[in-house]
């Protein structure tokens, strides 16, 4: 019997990507701060001493032909592992930071067609709170299961959210760091037949407190520092949250299918900049393969010659 498996698409078009210049929106509702009088707000922009309470509202529109009933609670963001893209908790799982100290007034809003809902909501940051940067959301969740195209049983649970940037009063460390670069060639059998690329992996890690835009530079040297690639880095992030690491890839497609050289990435931030690499030897296939047969027979050879010598004269 096929399981079913419910996936929260949380905040499609809301939380992933780029949103909409005022709210938060999925095509069938949307959720985005009360205009202040300063105008509308995209997120929350928030700012609070440790032990501080704020008050805002939140607004929920219905799109479609029928009244919606959500879930609505607050979640922490973090970046996903896949791509770094801005993502949520979900209700079940542990929050610690806005969702931990953000509280609507109503854990669930039924909204008419065609109509909106605003509902207050409170923050309390406690007294022993980190400085820094704590991003999350504020989340309304239809918590119907709808059945998903295809094959397999999965169940489709969809939600969206308006961001929540708040930032404890104190000091703050930006600090940024590249690890675990590695470097694997995708090569042709023989020379010169082909083209050969590399798929260099590393993880980028926000260390410090606060979020960070980074850039990553990546360049390659070969032998006696022939210079093979330099190019910026677009497949990044926007937004590197506090304490958040992420594994990226880059392809090197033309990588030199015999060198021997360093790939180096540098990352650089606000008032940060860091680099880490690593060294590689390309070899094409077949020479891989020639070069480890002479190995082996030499290997063998010398074995024979070390035998025969322990042999007595006359045995």
């Amino acid at each position: 019997m096929r399981k079913l498996c419910v996936i929260l698409a949380a905040l499609l078009s809301g939380l992933f990507g780029v949103p909409a210049a005022h709210a938060a929106d999925n095509g069938n509702w949307s959720v985005y701060p009360v205009s202040s009088e300063l105008g509308r707000r995209p997120y929350f922009y928030l700012s609070a001493d440790p032990g501080t309470t704020l008050t805002d509202q939140v607004t929920v529109t219905n799109k479609t032909a029928a009244p919606l009933t959500f879930r609505l609670y607050a979640a922490d963001a973090y970046n996903t592992e896949r791509d770094g893209g801005f993502a949520v908790r979900t209700p079940k799982e542990k929050q610690r930071g806005v969702g931990a100290w953000a509280r609507p007034a109503r854990d669930r809003v039924s909204v008419p067609a065609h109509g909106s809902v605003t509902v207050p909501y409170t923050l309390t940051v406690p007294e022993g709170a980190e400085p820094g940067d704590h991003p999350g959301a504020l989340v309304a969740l239809d918590e119907r299961i709808a059945a998903a195209s295809g094959s397999v049983a999965v169940g489709i649970q969809q939600a969206v959210g308006a961001r929540v940037y708040l930032r404890v009063n104190g000091p703050t460390v930006p600090a940024l760091s590249v690890e675990d670069v590695t470097l694997s060639h995708d090569q042709p059998l023989v020379p010169g037949t082909g083209e050969s690329s590399a798929l260099i992996s590393y993880t980028l890690y926000n260390r410090g407190n606060v979020t960070l835009n980074p850039k990553v530079a990546l360049k390659a040297e070969g032998l006696f520092g022939r210079d093979l690639l330099h190019r910026d880095l677009t497949k990044i992030p926007s937004e590197l949250l506090p304490r958040q690491k992420i594994r990226l890839t880059e392809r090197w497609s033309g990588a030199p299918q015999l060198e021997w050289g360093e790939v180096k990435l540098t990352a650089t931030a606000r008032d940060v900049r860091e680099s880490a690499g690593a060294s590689f030897f390309a070899l094409p296939w077949l020479v891989a393969a020639v070069l480890g047969a002479a190995l082996a027979g030499t290997g063998v050879w010398a074995r024979v010659r070390h035998v025969r010598a322990r042999v007595p004269r006359g045995a």
